[in-house]
């Protein structure tokens, strides 16, 4: 790919940003090939966790906007693809991981909102930058922000558009873990093992209610719960599970 690198190893798929010299600034191929790659992973029975990083000393520092002119008609058409590959993301039905170092700002800090789970490096710096230049959130940036940290905060971080460190993102609850940047790689990919070897349908089922959770009444909740451990209860992986748990060993989960 032209603005990306894919790596598969282990069930674990690391999708790298890699235009270091623009921070990793998202352009037109890329949005493409983001989509692109996001498809793959939700249709693949082998690609069981997605990791996203950038390549060099940042996340992503947005999209970039060298050539933009004046609104126009193209612009609305552009911010729908855009809208596409954020849904493609958000619908990947497996694990996702972003391992974020140094700045993560606009649409590259909505990229990592986006994931399931956000581990940074102690020089990592959040900012929901759109009003600095003249925009509104994008990128899932208004529905993901309130879910997160509340209205009120969301409302300043968007509104402000000031820059946080990973520490106080992680105080806010945008990030999971805040680790040395020298141990970010080796976090990371202990929680990515640790998911690839977990259950896929299962961990696919709690991901999907966990993410309707906002929009469904208590009652709906506990239908859905039903209706899934009710797919479990028929999986080869619980039978694993069972198995594994009689003979005091590791399950070894095929995801059938």
């Amino acid at each position: 790919m032209e603005t990306l690198l894919v790596e598969r190893r282990d069930h674990v798929v690391t999708v790298t940003l890699n235009r270091p010299d623009k921070k990793n600034a998202v352009n037109g191929p890329m949005w493409q090939e983001l989509l692109t790659v996001f498809g793959e992973v939700s249709r693949s029975s082998d690609d069981r966790v997605l990791v996203i990083t950038g390549a060099g000393d940042a996340f992503c520092s947005g999209a970039d906007l060298s050539g933009f002119s004046a609104a126009s008609p193209s612009q609305l058409s552009f911010m729908r693809g855009v809208g596409e590959v954020c849904k493609a993301l958000h619908d990947i039905p497996k694990p996702t991981i972003a391992k974020v170092g140094g700045v993560a700002a606009g649409a590259g800090c909505n990229l990592a909102l986006g994931c399931d789970l956000i581990v940074a490096s102690e020089d990592a710096r959040f900012s929901e930058i759109f009003a600095r230049r003249g925009l509104s959130l994008d990128f899932g940036g208004s529905w993901l922000l309130p879910r997160l940290v509340g209205l009120h905060k969301a409302k300043e971080l968007a509104l402000l558009a000031e820059v946080i460190s990973a520490k106080e993102a992680a105080e806010i609850g945008i990030v999971n873990r805040v680790v040395p940047a020298a141990e970010l790689d080796a976090f990371v990919a202990g929680w990515a093992a640790k998911l690839a070897a977990g259950p896929p349908i299962a961990l696919s089922l709690t991901k999907s209610m966990l993410n309707n959770s906002m929009g469904v009444s208590f009652a709906q909740a506990v239908e859905d719960e039903a209706r899934s451990q009710t797919v479990n209860f028929g999986t080869g992986d619980l039978a694993e599970a069972l198995e594994a748990f009689a003979h005091k060993r590791e399950p070894r989960f095929e995801g059938r």
